[in-house]
């Protein structure tokens, strides 16, 4: 009984992975279809050609999107990892008074959709100017909630004895923070880091809000924008989007045992 189930689960898991990848591969393969066979129903290429991606490039203003979007992800992934692992830190292991209250307030706002929190963000771009910058970009993702409860949770599975430790041997307590505490919880900031990169990086919403000058749009904007110009043409939508999956798939690529760790050791301690 016990190997028919193996069977009837790597089946069930191949069909599901197929299902998962099919759209993947069916827009890689568009992306290589001449402007007459993109809308023939094979996967497979009659001939297979790179002038689309060569189109995208010199035709559009891709690579100044891809640009963009490399900073605003960069920028904001190493703000989260500072700051969202030094007061992850303080809730786990410092003592001051109102920290319970403080902590609920700062949880409390993951319950607050993003779609409502566009008319405030909007509100101080437009009072201060922000419009039209990296900065209006870049300013609600400099630190996260998410990442707050993520960092507290694992910090408070490092021993008091290793800080004690710490203090004993004269560290003071940046130094108790950088050389004892940081180290013990890398697969959590690993898994933060990569998960704050993506969600960035296909950010939408509030970069089409914030942003209506092309040489500023991220990627997802651009790529939107591109799609209603090249209408129909999807050959060369399809590039696009391909060439915008890239550092996406270099991610999962490399750092995939670090994601895997990461979700598994946050369901643990969440």
């Amino acid at each position: 009984m016990n190997k028919y189930y193996k069977v009837f689960v790597y089946i069930f898991l191949t069909v599901v992975g197929f299902a998962m990848i099919f759209p993947f591969l069916w827009m890689l393969s568009t992306s290589l279809k001449t402007g007459t066979d993109v809308y023939s129903p094979s996967i497979i290429p009659k001939a297979v050609t790179f002038k689309n991606y060569i189109n995208v490039i010199e035709n559009s203003n891709f690579l100044l999107w891809f640009k963009n979007s490399i900073i605003v992800a960069t920028i904001t992934t190493i703000s989260v990892l500072c700051f969202d692992t030094l007061v992850g830190y303080t809730f786990s292991k410092l003592h001051f008074r109102g920290k319970k209250l403080l902590f609920i307030m700062i949880l409390s706002t993951l319950m607050i959709p993003t779609e409502m929190l566009i008319i405030p963000w909007y509100m101080m771009s437009t009072t201060y100017g922000w419009l039209n910058s990296y900065w209006s970009l870049l300013f609600p993702g400099l630190t996260s909630a998410f990442g707050i409860f993520m960092m507290r949770q694992f910090f408070m599975g490092v021993p008091d004895d290793i800080l004690e430790a710490g203090r004993i041997d004269g560290l003071t307590e940046p130094g108790i923070f950088l050389r004892a505490a940081v180290p013990m919880v890398k697969p959590a900031m690993s898994a933060l880091a990569i998960f704050t990169f993506l969600g960035n990086w296909n950010a939408f919403l509030w970069p089409v809000i914030a942003v209506d000058k092309a040489d500023i749009y991220t990627l997802p904007v651009g790529l939107a924008m591109f799609s209603g110009e090249s209408y129909n043409q999807w050959d060369l939508v399809m590039a696009a989007a391909s060439l915008a999956t890239i550092p996406v798939l270099i991610i999962f690529f490399f750092f995939q045992k670090q994601i895997i760790q990461g979700i598994h050791m946050t369901g643990l301690k969440a």
